[in-house]
């Protein structure tokens, strides 16, 4: 009698031996069993499996397998990334959940209060820790930096076409940068300028503050009128003293742009840097006045004040975390790299943009001179965006916050690999974004009772576009709202079609596209009529006539000669 084991061996024996029991790789059934089977089997006349339709399977296979494995690679790191985000931001916050003390060693009073300060006033706003720019980590890998070698190549590029041109067109090399010379004309008027203005935002707001504070021991009566009466006198210093005055030198002394372009960017930083002073720090106080937990609020020192009107930052905090040394060699080559961008930005407009809009302003505006005009500002155009970028959000504010040991350098996100408008508006520039969001949004709704989102969203909007064209319709000397235009119409419409749902390589690309067709259009249009208005000056105009596109009604015929214009630009 046979053993089990025995029966098993000769059962398995006789499966091998006959191959009719084992399915074919694509589902079928044995050929010899099967001589009719289907189309899908892909029979042939001796019996055999067509080797080109299983190959072909084979590489459908592979591909699905492919995709499959990009697409979770591709959600995979989406997810860290987010998770990285929140986990740094639930990190910052762990000091004001109480442990255990099983889990956690005391800390004494002065590390608390170190900690606290860190920390946004009752228990909200944005949350400051130690991390480094993006570009910073990223310029680590050999790869990436490879396109930063690849951009100074082009500016080299640059340098040795303006030389040789300037050769063989003056017999030799043509050194005196003159635009730069006409840009940054009357350079100690904006070094006066400036001065004053900080002085005053330095002076201003913290003494109208600390006049406010010792009023609020009075009576409640008192205490109304004195708020009212500080408040707008905040209000008034904001309008008078920081809106119009340096917006009245920058006019009535005609600076040249970019003296303007700097004198407007400080005039609305310490804007902004006054206004979160004052939006921190009197909730502050009215939570003592409500509470009376200790003996007397927590009155922020000059010297904390003077720290947040130099830190590279748009939000108030008693204190910031900060690195314990100051890397000069770093802070030398961010200012170099600064100073590299600014020589970049002039080879670029020397090479590609004045002599193209020089020979474009001779032709009537019509329909196809615009188009060709757009598309061939795209390349200056792009180039400026990403060269202002670098120097200001990247070069400039860490130069800064690594001279004042400011430890928190997250300035802008990975905007670069944004599938929608409102990631794309959320990272290109956080600075200005949480300021935005803080004081313009929240606060919106927080008067509304979160009733208006679409119309808190839609303010935050009519904002930034109007400081936007505010600041080039000073620096260029005239009112032609492209760019307040393109927030409003086509920014808001994209915040809404190109949204966080849209994820995919596909939507990266047209946000891009969109991009470099938006620098377009802003270069050609600006560039268009700043040339109008020099080929046609009016000799009296009205108030009408300074709002009036001068490039639509600029006729050839009219124009002052080229030659007999005097050319320092």
């Amino acid at each position: 009698m046979e053993t089990g084991g025995e029966s098993l061996l000769r059962s398995r024996s006789r499966a091998a031996n006959n191959p009719s029991t084992f399915p074919d790789l694509d589902g079928g059934s044995s050929p010899g069993r099967h001589p009719h089977g289907n189309g899908d089997n892909r029979i042939t006349s001796n019996g055999k499996i067509e080797v080109e339709h299983v190959i072909s399977k084979k590489l459908q296979l592979k591909r699905k397998a492919e995709d499959l494995k990009s697409d979770l690679m591709r959600q995979f790191e989406s997810q860290v990334h987010d998770f990285m985000d929140s986990l740094i931001e639930e990190s910052a916050s762990l000091e004001s959940t109480p442990l255990p003390a099983a889990f956690s060693s005391p800390l004494s009073d002065k590390e608390r209060s170190k900690l606290g300060h860190f920390r946004p006033p009752h228990g909200h706003g944005k949350h400051f820790v130690t991390r480094r720019s993006l570009l910073d980590e990223l310029f680590e890998v050999n790869h990436i930096r490879t396109i930063y070698h690849m951009f100074i190549a082009l500016l080299i590029l640059f340098i040795l076409s303006t030389f040789a041109v300037d050769f063989l067109d003056e017999g030799r090399l043509v050194l005196d940068f003159h635009l730069l010379v006409y840009a940054f004309g009357q350079f100690p008027l904006v070094v006066c300028t400036w001065l004053c203005m900080f002085l005053s935002v330095l002076l201003v707001p913290y003494t109208l503050f600390q006049l406010w504070l010792q009023s609020q021991s009075d009576s409640r009566g008192q205490q109304r009128l004195y708020t009212w009466l500080f408040g707008s006198a905040f209000l008034l210093y904001q309008g008078l003293g920081l809106g119009f005055l340096p917006t009245y030198v920058v006019v009535t002394n005609s600076l040249p742009p970019a003296s303007c372009f700097i004198v407007t960017i400080e005039q609305v930083r310490l804007m902004m840097k006054a206004h979160s002073f004052v939006r921190e720090n009197v909730p502050r106080v009215l939570a003592w006045k409500k509470d009376k937990t200790s003996s007397g609020p927590v009155v922020p020192q000059v010297s904390q004040y003077l720290y947040f009107l130099f830190a590279p930052t748009l939000i108030y905090r008693d204190k910031y975390p900060r690195n314990s040394v100051t890397r000069w060699g770093y802070v030398a080559s961010k200012l170099l790299q600064v100073l590299g961008c600014l020589f970049y930005t002039y080879y670029v407009f020397v090479r590609l943009c004045i002599p193209q809009f020089r020979s474009i302003s001779l032709q009537l505006f019509n329909l196809r001179a615009m188009v060709l005009c757009v598309f061939n500002s795209i390349l200056p155009g792009v180039l400026v965006l990403l060269l202002g970028f670098f120097a200001f959000l990247h070069c400039w504010l860490n130069a800064f916050a690594e001279m004042l040991r400011f430890a928190d350098r997250m300035f802008y996100k990975d905007w670069w690999n944004s599938t929608s408008y409102a990631n794309y508006y959320r990272t290109w520039n956080v600075v200005v974004h949480d300021w935005l969001y803080y004081y313009v949004y929240k606060d919106f709704l927080l008067i509304s009772q979160k009733r208006f989102r679409p119309a808190a969203m839609f303010f935050v909007f009519t904002v930034s576009a109007v400081v936007h064209e505010y600041i080039l319709a000073v620096s260029f000397g005239f009112f032609y709202p492209v760019l307040f235009c393109l927030f409003m119409c086509f920014g808001m419409m994209f915040n809404f079609i190109f949204h966080d749902r849209r994820k995919g390589p596909i939507w990266n690309i047209l946000m891009w596209t969109s991009l470099f067709l938006g620098q377009g259009v802003i270069m050609c249009l600006y560039s268009q009529e700043w040339y109008a208005r020099r080929y046609c000056p009016l000799k009296e105009s009205s108030f009408l006539d300074l709002l009036k596109p001068r490039s639509w009604s600029c006729q050839r015929d009219l124009m002052a000669g080229p030659d007999k214009i005097k050319w320092d630009y």
